[in-house]
């Protein structure tokens, strides 16, 4: 059954390599089905991969090869929240080791532009705690690109 909302994803021509690296790097990820292009259109030609259904850790996605005209920007992100070092590394040097880029706080971009937040849960709890906690966390995460899950159990701690 087609879920109600599917997030879209506007891609030039690879929509289809980017859904299989999807699917290999989350779990509960996969590609759905692929859907060439009835007639020929702005950004391809008949026969062309036209979408891509797939999923990002369950979430339903559509990838559009639209063609150049829009880029991703960082207006859009995926957060995939993490439970330890581990699982924050292994996403984060996936994505960043596949042709990506660092940012700041815990954001990167994946080789086809789009932007994820690689986010570990304790993270998320401290700057929800509010108060000192939260502020100590918050100037610790400030000075990362990939988070480090000790140094934000360092800061929670004072």
């Amino acid at each position: 059954m087609k879920p109600k909302n599917t997030i879209c994803l506007w891609f030039h021509n690879d929509a289809q390599e980017a859904a299989r690296f999807y699917a290999a790097t989350f779990p509960d990820s996969r590609v759905i089905a692929v859907h060439k292009a009835p007639g020929d259109y702005p950004g391809g030609k008949q026969g062309d991969v036209l979408m891509v259904e797939f999923t990002v850790l369950g979430t339903a996605c559509l990838g559009l090869n639209g063609g150049p005209a829009f880029k991703h920007s960082e207006a859009f992100s995926f957060q995939i929240a993490t439970d330890n070092q581990e699982e924050t590394d292994r996403y984060w040097n996936a994505i960043v080791g596949n042709g990506g880029q660092e940012s700041a706080c815990g954001w990167c971009k994946d080789r086809w532009g789009l932007s994820w937040q690689i986010t570990p849960r304790v993270l998320m709890d401290a700057l929800a705690a509010g108060g000192g906690e939260a502020k100590r966390v918050f100037a610790a995460m400030m000075t990362m690109r990939k988070i480090d899950v000790a140094t934000i159990e360092a800061a929670r701690r004072g």
